[in-house]
């Protein structure tokens, strides 16, 4: 038996004739091998890499004949392919004890390297503000200044839609020059600067009974010529205004505080959140004195005063920490919502309730909710200086008598003090006398929250849904949270008041963190300074430019931040003003 032909190579016998034919044979087939490896190599240029380029030999073949694949062990592309399986699996591997790694390291954290951890990130927080706002200072600070000038030094005191002189120039008098006039073209565009020599002012509370001189414009002469009853409970030093409670000028705001209480019938002004007083409106406040007192009762009051062009009784208000904006019974209505507050305070506020046949006094009675208080303090008042003077007499009967026309009881009467508590009975307004006193405004002229309008002449605040008297609301600070039905007044559901507040939780807690290198709130001192007072907090006031719901209010006061905030809800929005003092807080109409 002969032997087997390889497969594929072909059985030629070869004879001496055959020679050329042969030798030509061989040649092309020489070729056709160089040119399929040539091929090869372009088809696989890696693999051309690790190839010698010789031609196959006897371990290149198999047994049966065929060349071996190219990435079977062996062969450079059999190399190849495991070096790269090799390389995955090495990857794979890394990966897999990476992560196994970092799992069994996280679990094994302690609770000092936690708090190692947290601090570490605090101080590169604090780094990432202060870098934040020295490139702020150096990308915006030449630019504004091309853009904004300074004020020259007369605009030290400018506050918008509030000039004086233009209002006389304009023809305005007998007090409406102090009005809020907006003219075309009047707003000035430059940047207002603070007064020669200002500091920064002292940490809350210290700061709420000692100010510096040179941050307001008032004089020692205007402190001690001064009229008011509040004015007058400051001492002067070289360099500050103290208002501290040692002094006993102070004494006497805590004493007729005590006064006031006991004429509503209370024990004394730490019963104020039991009667369901929580907002007082203080008109023409001096410097805020009186708020102050109350402030530790947790009573919170607005100062409103006329705009004064120095010595102005709202920025010295403000500089002590305290609530208060410009506000004017001259002849617009204040841009409050009707039935805002819980008591009107007015001692010797320069205002004159017997003027404009009693107009002033229906506009208290619009924004004082029902069962809320007046109380008036004032020479005029004294029984025994009326009696010797028929004029004085005159004033006060003519006050007297129109507050019993607006269903005002006359609760007590004490040397130049006294209180009306407002009606919570509708019915009283249909029980009195046929033409006796101010009517009931229509549903046209009864505008729930205007903004500046003309004083109206008659009893506003009749029409609007929110008539609860001060008794039958939930005590401060229960009144904060209303339930479904109180929020249905206002067209709010709870799950929206809910959403809202969760939300702002959120954000003051991001804030505060953001914030407290900047404000050292949660830190007991800045290097170098003196232990302040708690609650260790540089930040006194906030202007919540779109309040809504008071939601961010309520989030400061649940944090328990000592703060107050100007709640301003814009003309165009939706008008929530109501529900956000009826949460008890302070808020106000405002057009941007």
């Amino acid at each position: 038996m002969s032997r087997p032909l390889h497969r594929g190579v072909p059985a030629i016998r070869v004879t001496s004739s055959s020679n050329d034919l042969l030798d030509s044979q061989v040649k092309e087939q020489t070729e056709k091998e160089e040119l399929d490896r040539n091929q090869s190599s372009h088809r696989f240029p890696f693999w051309s890499l690790f190839s010698d380029n010789s031609p196959l030999t006897k371990y290149d073949a198999t047994d049966n004949g065929f060349a071996s694949d190219p990435f079977t062990v062996g062969t450079p592309r059999s190399r190849h392919r495991l070096t790269m399986l090799l390389l995955k699996s090495s990857l794979v591997v890394i990966v897999i004890l990476a992560l196994t790694g970092s799992f069994w390291w996280t679990l094994s954290i302690s609770t000092s390297s936690r708090g190692h951890i947290f601090h570490s990130s605090r101080r590169l927080q604090e780094q990432l503000v202060s870098d934040l706002w020295d490139i702020g200072e150096l990308s915006f600070g030449t630019s504004r200044m091309k853009e904004i000038e300074f004020c020259p030094g007369e605009l030290e005191n400018y506050i918008p839609c509030f000039n004086v002189s233009e209002n006389l120039d304009s023809g305005f008098s007998d007090g409406n020059e102090y009005d809020r006039v907006c003219r075309q073209g009047s707003r000035q565009n430059c940047l207002v600067l603070p007064p020669m020599n200002y500091k920064i002012p002292l940490r809350w509370p210290t700061g709420r009974d000692i100010i510096w001189v040179a941050n307001v414009k008032i004089t020692g002469q205007e402190v001690f010529t001064s009229g008011s009853l509040t004015k007058r409970m400051m001492m002067l030093e070289e360099e500050q205004i103290s208002f501290r409670s040692a002094s006993l000028m102070f004494d006497g705001v805590e004493d007729y505080s005590h006064q006031i209480a006991e004429m509503i019938g209370l024990r004394n002004e730490s019963n104020f959140i039991q009667a369901g007083i929580r907002t007082i409106l203080d008109i023409g406040c001096g410097y805020g004195s009186f708020g102050a007192h109350l402030f530790s009762e947790q009573i919170l009051t607005i100062c409103i005063a006329n705009y004064e062009s120095s010595g102005s009784q709202v920025q010295l208000t403000l500089e002590r920490g305290l609530p208060a904006m410009i506000g004017s019974f001259s002849s617009k209505q204040l841009p409050y919502p009707s039935l805002s507050f819980d008591l009107l305070h007015c001692a010797r506020c320069g205002i004159d309730w017997d003027k404009k046949d009693g107009t002033f006094l229906i506009e208290v009675d619009r924004v004082l909710r029902p069962g809320g208080y007046f109380v008036w303090t004032s020479p005029l008042i004294n029984v025994q200086s009326s009696l010797r003077n028929k004029e004085k007499q005159k004033r006060w009967n003519f006050v007297r008598d129109f507050a019993e026309n607006l269903c005002w009881e006359l609760m007590s009467q004490q040397d130049e003090t006294v209180v009306w508590k407002k009606t919570s009975k509708k019915t009283c307004y249909n029980s009195r006398k046929s033409g006796s006193g101010p009517s009931i405004c229509s549903k046209v002229q009864d505008v729930e929250f205007p903004y500046y309008r003309p004083l109206q002449n008659c009893i506003g605040g009749m029409h609007s849904r929110r008539w609860v008297p001060i008794e039958e609301r939930a005590t401060w600070p229960s009144r904060s949270n209303l339930n479904r039905s109180e929020l249905a007044l206002y067209g709010l559901h709870l799950d929206e008041l809910n959403e809202d507040t969760a939300n702002y939780r959120i954000i003051v807690r991001n804030y505060w963190s953001l914030l407290s290198p900047l404000i050292f709130s949660d830190h007991p001192k800045r290097p170098g300074d003196e232990d302040p007072s708690p609650p260790y907090n540089m930040l006194r006031n906030v202007l919540d430019m779109n309040a809504r719901y008071g939601g961010l209010n309520a989030a400061l006061l649940e944090a328990r931040k000592s703060v107050w905030v100007m709640n301003v809800v814009p003309t165009t929005g939706p008008k929530y003003i109501p529900l956000i003092l009826d949460r008890g807080y302070f808020g106000v109409l405002h057009d941007w």
